[in-house]
Parts: C-alpha cells; structure tokens; sequence
C-alpha cells in the first residue's frame, strides 16, 4: 500500500492560518500523510457549495483516501461531527448535510459520531473543531485505527436539500447550481436527463428567460465572448461564455431559472 491520503475541503481560504494549522495537526499525528487541497475557496457558510465540490472530485481519489470536510457556519453547536465509510472512501466533517450528496451516490457502509475524546485534541475549541476534533480524526484513521474506534453509530444523518430537474409538459425545467470560477453557470440538468427528453431533437435552452443560441460540444465551438451552453466535467448543462465569464456577461447566478423546450 502506498502513502495514506488526506484530501482537505473547507471555507478557510488562504489568507488565514485555518487550513495550514489542521495540515500541522494531521502531521503531528500522521507524519507519514500525503496531504492534498481539494479546495480552501468555498463561500464562507455555504455547506450546498462544499457539498457539490465534494461530489464532483471525489470519485477521482485513489481508494482509501480520506476526506476532512470543514464547512461548518454550526461550529460550537450541538451539531454532530462524524466520520464514514463507503468502502472505497472515508470522510470526516460535521454532520450538517456537506457530505450527504456523496452518501446518495455512494452509501456509507458505516457512520460513527466523533465521540471518542482519546482521537481529539485535548481541549477542543468551540470556534475551531476542524483543528480539534476533524483533523485529528482523519489523521487517526490514516494510522490505521477502525472507524468505529472514533465513537458511537450515529444513526439518521443530515441531508441536504439540491433542487432536482423536473418536467412540466413538454419542458424541462432546472436552476443553476454554482458558478465557477470561469464564469460558467453550471446547472442542476444532468446529461442523462437531458437527453432522455430531448431524445435527439433539436432543443431551445434559456437562463433567466434569455434564450441561448448554440448547444455545443465544446467552448472553442464558440466565438470568443459568444454565450452557449454544453455539458462540462461533471456532466451538467452549463451555460458558458468562450474565454469569458457567462455569469457577468448576463448578469446571472445562482438559482436563475433553467428551461429546456424540445423544438429550436
């Protein structure tokens, strides 16, 4: 087996001692651990942000690795912290609903509350868990302990809220999710859903009311400044600009209505 993998996922920024601080942490006890930044760029508070960071990546991570998810506007509340298995995965993080979109994709095989005080710090900060509680959890997993050492089964978990595509007669209807940092409005409406209605037909597409042009391929199938929409890496509709941001050509964000009528 190679290097334990720790990869990290929070709202800390770089600016801040946060994100390095819980690296010190998982060092101290895991001396041996790669250690890799998924993001530190989350919107402060936005747990629906981080939990779609997290579907979109983890998938690509090498069996094994652990997730030390830290987006947490609850900190210092009764809130939970937990860690989870799904078999080719763990992950370790409040149990506010940031790891559940990974749980629908990929059912924990095991949850377990951070109950055991032995793989926290020794006094924990009610402002600073990823410090305290998260990052020492992980770090003991990557040494081998079982999750269940960490604490109790933890029963129900919370789960989040993500809008999903729906159909009103001969319309799909959707909303834009996130917005990179290119600009692109990306969107609820999965490729499978898409193309299951379309069913090979010709498609008008609008975003906020306004109609969108093309549906192409790629951006370069676009000149540049032109608006279009395509599916990118994560297999969602988007509406991007080529070599310009969607989101400031339009004036749009997240939650603007996404409708697909069959017929061009």
């Amino acid at each position: 087996m190679g290097r334990p993998v720790i990869a990290l996922l929070t709202d800390f920024g770089s600016r801040d001692h946060y994100a390095g601080t819980m690296k010190g942490v998982a060092l101290g006890i895991a001396p041996d651990v790669t250690l890799v930044d998924i993001t530190h760029e989350v919107p402060a508070h936005d747990i629906v942000a981080g939990a779609l960071e997290l579907v979109a990546c983890y998938r690509y991570f090498p069996s094994g690795t652990i997730f030390l998810v830290v987006v947490d506007p609850g900190v210092g509340s009764a809130r939970r912290g937990i860690a989870a298995d799904t078999g080719d995965h763990r992950f370790v993080g409040p149990d506010n609903g940031v790891l559940s979109l990974v749980f629908e994709e990929s059912p924990p095989r095991k949850v377990v509350e951070l109950t055991e005080r032995r793989y926290a710090r020794a006094s924990v900060s009610r402002t600073f868990e990823g410090r305290d509680r998260f990052a020492p959890a992980a770090a003991w997993l990557a040494r081998g302990i079982e999750l269940s050492a960490l604490g109790r089964p933890a029963g129900e978990i919370q789960r989040l809220h993500v809008p999903a595509p729906g159909l009103e007669g001969d319309v799909l209807t959707g909303e834009v999710l996130r917005v990179d940092r290119f600009g692109n409005l990306v969107t609820n409406v999965d490729r499978r859903t898409f193309e299951a209605f379309a069913s090979g037909a010709p498609v008008d597409v609008r975003i906020g009311g306004r109609r969108v042009d093309r549906v192409v391929s790629t951006y370069g199938d676009v000149a540049a400044g032109e608006v279009c929409a395509l599916f990118g890496s994560t297999d969602h509709l988007e509406v991007a600009a080529n070599a310009a941001s969607a989101a400031e050509t339009l004036g749009l964000g997240r939650g603007t209505p996404v409708r697909v009528a069959r017929g061009a």
